[in-house]
């Protein structure tokens, strides 16, 4: 029997494997988008970029396509950097950086990663979104070095900062596990796994 195909709507092998391992329990063929495959982030909402990036990926596989768009908002930045968090300094030192001294010696920390996933059937259409949400605080200082916005982030659930989650505590807590569990029985019922 073959596999129903998913492409998942991503040039980045991280995020392709751990959206995989968050799908693990459907019977899918899991593809990442072709390399020469790159879509500009042009939405102004984590919900267009990830519709962009589902059709875009769709339209040129012709399989099913589920794309993730994700970023950090801090509360007292007025949810900063946003869906610019990716773009929000050169390199992740310098994202680092530029964080804590926007945040400087504020007492108010408290932040979320955002997911939005978006299900895009073979023709481009869109199937279904998901959002899912993990609250935290930014830390004044990284838990660990040349580390992403997961090393200031501190989970309170988990007693840990982001980047420091096992795979089955960023399918609990995490906002893309989060996004996925929801995502789940609505891939299951679109391709026809149950």
């Amino acid at each position: 029997m073959n596999l129903p195909v998913l492409t998942i709507a991503s040039g980045n092998q991280r995020k392709v494997s751990e959206i995989s391992e968050m799908l693990d329990v459907l019977s899918l063929k899991v593809e990442k988008q072709p390399e020469y495959l790159n879509v500009e982030e042009t939405g102004n909402t984590y919900f267009e970029n990830a519709l962009l990036k589902a059709k875009a990926a769709a339209l040129e596989t012709k399989t099913w396509a589920l794309a993730d768009d994700s970023g950090l908002e801090v509360d007292v930045l007025d949810g900063r950097p946003g869906i610019y968090s990716a773009r929000y300094a050169k390199n992740n030192d310098e994202k680092i950086k530029k964080l804590i001294n926007e945040l400087s010696e504020s007492p108010y920390r408290s932040a979320r990663f955002i997911s939005c996933m978006v299900l895009c059937d073979p023709l481009g259409n869109l199937v279904k979104d998901t959002t899912g949400i993990c609250w935290g605080e930014i830390l004044k200082n990284p838990k660990y070095p040349n580390g992403e916005f997961e090393s200031i982030f501190w989970v309170k659930e988990a007693n840990c900062v982001y980047g420091e989650l096992s795979q089955s505590q960023l399918n609990k807590l995490g906002s893309r596990g989060k996004a996925a569990k929801i995502m789940s029985p609505f891939l299951k019922k679109e391709i026809g796994l149950s």
